[in-house]
């Protein structure tokens, strides 16, 4: 199967680091995060990768080559100015079967192959990977009608469903990107709604951290550390 992992961005919420060290080659404990991603791919079924650079992009090059060193396949497509995060999905070619499409600064222990099956049994154009998050509000929330006060919630605590910065698509999403036209996946979700296309959301319940947050990239050391094991089993 083949992923396309996104590695373009400038990480600039994890500056200064990320000025001379591209995001997905920051380490999480002793192994950049994007060695992490590859390695899980593999273990769940990916052997070709195409990975999407821009910023630094000599560097993801130089460290990961060919991918023979880890028993894959990667191909490198590279950005020449900023496309966005679904962008760089138009100068792919190739994409003609079901494919993974995510960040590569993530660290999960999700089970990509139950992602894709989850994917094929709805019959959508495009599955997006959920997690829940908590947010705590620290306020007195208000809510009015004409004017008027009809509820006081004190500091609620609401739950939000977000994308966790993974996948599965179809090729037929390639009809809505065009080569070379700067366009980000909320955009392109946006777009495939719009034409009446089924998207369907995918709810995981495992350990997800986006590093790019500098609060989860410190979480991101103690849990790796912790469970190692688990996380490239």
């Amino acid at each position: 199967m083949k992923a396309v992992i996104l590695a373009g961005g400038k990480g600039s919420r994890l500056a200064p680091y990320t000025a001379v060290l591209p995001k997905p080659l920051m380490p999480i404990v002793d192994m950049p995060i994007l060695e992490i991603v590859l390695k899980q791919l593999k273990s769940h079924g990916f052997d070709q990768i195409v990975i999407a650079v821009g910023h630094l992009a000599s560097l993801i090059k130089a460290y990961f080559g060919d991918g023979s060193d880890l028993g894959i396949s990667i191909e490198y497509v590279i950005e020449a100015s900023p496309l966005g995060t679904a962008g760089p999905l138009g100068n792919i070619d190739g994409l003609d079967e079901t494919f993974i499409v995510m960040n590569g600064d993530i660290l999960t222990d999700m089970d990509y192959g139950e992602l894709v099956n989850h994917h094929r049994d709805g019959g959508s154009i495009m599955t997006i990977a959920t997690f829940k998050r908590t947010v705590k509000i620290d306020f007195g929330v208000l809510e009015t009608e004409d004017g008027y006060l009809t509820r006081y919630i004190e500091k609620p605590t609401l739950d939000y469903l977000v994308s966790m910065g993974i996948y599965v698509m179809e090729p037929a999403v390639s009809k809505h990107i065009k080569r070379g036209q700067y366009l980000d996946l909320p955009d392109l979700v946006k777009l495939l709604l719009t034409s009446g296309e089924r998207v369907r959301a995918y709810p995981f319940e495992g350990r997800w951290l986006d590093i790019g947050r500098q609060e989860d990239f410190a979480e991101a050391q103690a849990q790796f550390e912790e469970h190692r094991d688990h996380f490239l089993k």
